[in-house]
């Protein structure tokens, strides 16, 4: 496995995960890729749902996919939007699950070498916590 040499490169696959997208209601298409220390990368994007609860975002898609390929940490995602938006509010929840000291990477699709970077710490800086 080849690991992501450049947070460019993994929102690239971000990008192309964005490409899958089902978004008709919206029109909102957001792609996700995530990497493990050992380089895996996992992707997800958005499902849309007639019944918008049932929506599933692309970050919470990447981190099923982490999950079900045997992985369970994460030190890096790259998120892609048209126009460049962080995860969300419950997304931001369930991303700090799983590391709350991984990097988070967001750029638009139309220019992935300008992109902004934080933490998931940053991004929710009291997360809810069982037994903590």
């Amino acid at each position: 496995m080849t690991p992501i040499n450049s947070p460019t490169e993994l929102l690239q696959r971000a990008c192309n995960a964005r490409e899958n997208a089902y978004a008709p209601y919206s029109g909102f298409k957001v792609g996700a890729a995530l990497q493990t220390e050992s380089g895996a990368v996992y992707v997800g994007c958005n499902v849309e749902s007639s019944v918008f609860g049932l929506t599933q975002c692309a970050e919470r898609a990447a981190v099923t996919a982490l999950i079900a390929g045997g992985d369970i940490s994460f030190t890096a995602i790259a998120v892609v939007t048209n126009t460049g938006d962080f995860p969300c509010g419950p997304c931001r929840q369930f991303l700090a699950e799983f590391n709350l000291d991984a990097q988070v990477f967001v750029a638009q699709d139309a220019d992935l070498k300008s992109y902004q970077s934080t933490t998931i710490r940053h991004l929710l800086p009291e997360p809810f916590r069982l037994n903590s």
